[in-house]
């Protein structure tokens, strides 16, 4: 008997057109083509691509805001347009640089507000909202206006709001967009317990390739409004070719090492106190690197930096073009 995976997202050959006026003559856009994909269950995907790859479009048309110019899409097994009050309920969206929350009231009632929309009892609201207020540290400005919020505690207030009625996917569109390094780690560690404790889904469109990084273990590229990768980020890596850097901090100064076998030198500091070896990980590894280089310097400690995940995007859009 074969196992049955449950789709959240699931497109086929799903497509968008927007008709532009060009000077005195209107012309088709194709926004998005022949999109088709699968997000499973429990999966934190990774939608990433430049600017006009069709992401948002692609977030609209799954959500139900935009209807579809050819092709099909479920999302939580509804239709986003036809079921679109039924699928409310089934999805949480964040937006960076817009609010769901009401910017005169006070976060906690704003809560009150959504709880009352989604149709939450009084103990499952009281529930969830007390989970997420200890897990998001809301305590300390619950009675805030949103308008006096800081921006780190405003996007902690609105990742509460979209979370609240326990949604099975939840879409992040530039969630951690302006935000400091402290309240970056504070949300993505909250998503990923989020995750792990609930088995939610996570869409996440972003620029910030730390999000995708630290968040996501799948990752779907799109140029021009196609699909042009679907794997893990590691695979990504390997279909341009993108190296893995080895950085060696040594006992003492030493020369440039230059002609350790398959690595390019890529800077030295300190006098050659730490050195940084870029190596292909489909023809070497890490260990293999330190192993060569050992004969010629004492190594007192080492890191190995994975590939600059804009630097893959870029070299990916650099093949096509």
């Amino acid at each position: 008997m074969t196992e049955h995976t449950e789709h959240i997202v699931e497109t086929d050959r799903l497509g968008r057109d927007f008709k532009v006026r060009d000077g005195v003559r209107r012309r088709t856009v194709v926004a998005v083509d022949d999109l088709s994909i699968r997000i499973e269950a429990g999966e934190a995907v990774g939608y990433i691509g430049a600017n006009g790859a069709g992401k948002s479009t692609t977030i609209k048309m799954l959500t139900g805001i935009l209807v579809p110019t050819r092709g099909s899409v479920t999302t939580c097994g509804l239709r986003p347009v036809a079921d679109r009050r039924r699928l409310a309920r089934q999805v949480g969206v964040v937006f960076g640089q817009r609010t769901q929350l009401w910017w005169d009231l006070p976060v906690r009632e704003s809560l009150r507000i959504l709880a009352a929309i989604h149709s939450l009892g009084s103990a499952a609201e009281r529930e969830r909202t007390d989970e997420l207020v200890e897990r998001l540290e809301l305590g300390e400005f619950l009675g805030t206006p949103v308008r006096q919020l800081s921006l780190g505690q405003r996007m902690r207030a609105e990742v509460a709001a979209a979370l609240l009625h326990s949604p099975r996917l939840v879409i992040l569109d530039e969630p951690t967009i302006g935000l400091d390094v402290l309240s970056k780690q504070r949300l993505r560690e909250f998503l990923l317990a989020e995750r792990r404790l609930h088995g939610t889904t996570l869409l996440l469109t972003t620029h910030d390739m730390g999000d995708v990084e630290r968040l996501c273990d799948r990752i779907l590229l799109v140029d021009r409004g196609s699909l042009v990768f679907d794997g893990t980020l590691a695979g990504l890596s390997r279909t341009v070719g993108a190296d893995r850097v080895l950085v060696v901090d040594l006992a003492e100064p030493t020369p440039d090492l230059l002609d350790v076998p398959d690595t390019r030198h890529l800077g030295s500091e300190g006098g050659g106190l730490r050195q940084r070896l870029a190596f292909d990980p489909d023809t070497t590894t890490a260990a293999r690197v330190l192993a060569a280089l050992s004969g010629r310097a004492e190594v007192v400690d080492l890191a190995v930096e994975e590939p600059d995940v804009e630097e893959v995007v870029r070299r990916v859009y650099a093949a096509r073009r």
